[in-house]
């Protein structure tokens, strides 16, 4: 996920994204921004923020566990704030989303 700093929540969203740094998948052990499954962050009004994300594949079996780990960890950093966390599949996710430090840590090379 890149963010624009002309957003007007630009801070707020680099943030919460390095919140979910700490998020990591237990299948893989890299975190899920790494991972490149953040696909979004927005922030409607006040009191909502609302998270889109992926997964590797639509069958991940720590799906929702993922989803559930990342809307906590938001959570944490805007307490009395609603999280809503959405899974995507469009567009799908490939090795491509990865960022080069998570490629560097699976030791692959894609």
């Amino acid at each position: 996920m890149e963010l624009e700093i002309t957003d007007p929540h630009y801070k707020e969203k680099c943030n919460m994204l390095q919140t979910l740094y700490s998020v990591i998948d237990p299948e893989l052990m890299v975190n899920i921004v790494d991972l490149g499954l953040i696909y979004d962050i927005q922030l409607p009004d006040d009191q909502t923020i609302h998270i889109t994300m992926t997964l590797t594949t639509p069958h991940c079996p720590m799906g929702a566990t993922l989803q559930e780990m990342a809307t906590r960890a938001v959570q944490q950093y805007a307490p009395g704030k609603t999280v809503e966390t959405h899974i995507t599949f469009d567009p799908p996710w490939s090795a491509d989303c990865m960022t080069e430090e998570g490629k560097r840590q699976l030791n692959a090379s894609f």
